[in-house]
């Protein structure tokens, strides 16, 4: 995409790797934008090793924004296939938070939230829930 909308961009500015293992430095960014990510975790494992791996990165005071799936609204929905995954109406399967979820995390990585937690409902299909953390 970036080719097309900005040839001149080089591709070293782009790096793919896995979140559970960034390639950078504590406290290199001051934000991080993570959109339709975390919920593709294969377990409860594997989402604290992705989410605290982004954290790690985040410069003490910086934002995280994290765009991901939960039962927030379809909590009666959605069935649980097992260890933080569901399937969900839409027939996918995805792995979802939940409120208390993403606010235990606030706490336990020492965050502040920065905004409410906010969900959309997708017709009843999915819900998309945008949770906004300072790294204090």
């Amino acid at each position: 995409m970036s080719a097309t909308l900005a040839p001149a961009n080089p591709l070293q500015n782009f790096i793919v790797h896995l979140a559970e293992d960034m390639p950078f430095a504590d406290g290199m960014f001051d934000l991080v934008i993570c959109s339709a990510v975390l919920h593709f975790a294969q377990n409860h494992e594997h989402f604290d090793s992705m989410l605290r791996s982004i954290w790690r990165v985040m410069h003490p005071g910086g934002y995280l924004f994290v765009r991901l799936a939960s039962d927030i609204g379809i909590e009666n929905k959605v069935q649980s296939l097992g260890n933080g995954r569901y399937l969900l109406p839409d027939e996918s399967e995805r792995f979802l938070v939940n409120e208390h979820t993403l606010l235990r995390y606030t706490y336990e990585l020492q965050g502040q939230l920065h905004e409410p937690i906010k969900t959309t409902n997708v017709q009843n299909l999915r819900c998309m829930t945008t949770w906004c953390v300072q790294k204090l």
